[in-house]
């Protein structure tokens, strides 16, 4: 039985802490995973993969995803989690769908490239180059340029943080409408309150950060890092933002302190502390904990993308 009080509803999962050893089983963990095959024969979304140049002109594959009957021109650039180690996994696409269909928008589901074979900054530098070939192939897309959105978990709140200050620094001149940032990992520094605190909860805890993040993170002295730490980064002129949290969960205290910037920088931030939640949570689909949470990111693009 698990000493933290996570609701019930996430059995087995509030008693899991996955087994991963070091960054090198860990990437031979996620060499292994594939998408889902039923998102290929969906009766309500359709799937296509684009292959794109990524960092250093390396090909890399996005889905595109989007609704067969409904019309939008609303698109969520999506970085799934996965410690940077792992593909995305059934819920992700699961929640993308829920977003489709929902919101509407289409999802332009990024295939970056994972440590340890390509830590940083390549997953990161992947990511920015995904969203430039999203905002230079718009019209194409059937995508309107001024509604382009950001989206990410763990991991991948990491990668949309780092690519809306890239998109600043770099100049791109497309607007985004806003990031969606669930239960992110923002803050290399690891040493939150969280993390002293949440040392052994299910599903990921501060433990497994500290073993991990040398596979992602191997040259702190590398340029740019703080685009592999994006709370580190500047704060002005960034886009508004939604932020998740877990309420057991090492990363709490990341999304709370990005916050917390943001807003002194100006910037305007929703913040949904979901409660008797651990790392990952709406890997369980079907409880209610995770409808609401999914229901409120729904309602909040709903909002911003019109």
């Amino acid at each position: 039985m698990s000493k933290y009080p996570i609701s019930k509803e996430f059995f087995p999962f509030n008693m899991l802490v996955p087994p991963i050893k070091d960054p090198e089983s860990a990437g031979k963990m996620g060499e292994m995973m594939k998408p889902p095959k039923w998102i290929w024969r969906d009766k309500d979304i359709s799937v296509r993969v684009e292959t794109i140049p990524g960092y250093n002109d390396a090909p890399i594959e996005v889905f595109v995803m989007e609704p067969k009957f409904i019309k939008t021109e609303n698109c969520l650039i999506y970085y799934h989690g996965g410690v940077f180690f792992f593909e995305g996994a059934g819920y992700h696409y699961r929640n993308a769908k829920s977003y489709i269909l929902n919101i509407p928008c289409k999802v332009v589901f990024v295939q970056y490239r994972l440590a340890p074979k390509h830590p940083f900054p390549v997953p990161t530098e992947d990511s920015y180059k995904a969203f430039e070939w999203v905002c230079n192939n718009a019209e194409k897309l059937g995508i309107d340029k001024d509604k382009i959105a950001l989206g990410g978990d763990s991991a991948g709140g990491c990668l949309t943080a780092a690519v809306t200050q890239m998109a600043r620094d770099r100049r791109l001149d497309v607007k985004i409408k806003f990031q969606l940032l669930i239960y992110p990992f923002v803050d290399q520094s690891m040493d939150s309150e969280s993390n002293r605190k949440f040392t052994d909860t299910p599903m990921w805890n501060s433990t497994l950060s500290k073993q991990m993040t040398g596979g992602f993170i191997q040259d702190k002295n590398i340029e740019n890092f703080v685009y592999a730490s994006p709370i580190e980064g500047s704060f002005d002129e960034l886009p508004p933002a939604y932020i998740e949290t877990a309420e057991f969960d090492c990363l709490h205290d990341d999304g709370i302190n990005y916050g917390a910037k943001l807003k002194n920088a100006g910037i305007a931030v929703e913040i949904n502390e979901t409660k008797g939640t651990m790392h990952g949570f709406d890997i369980v689909q079907s409880a209610k904990i995770t409808e609401k949470a999914v229901a409120e990111r729904i309602e909040y693009m709903r909002k911003m993308f019109v």
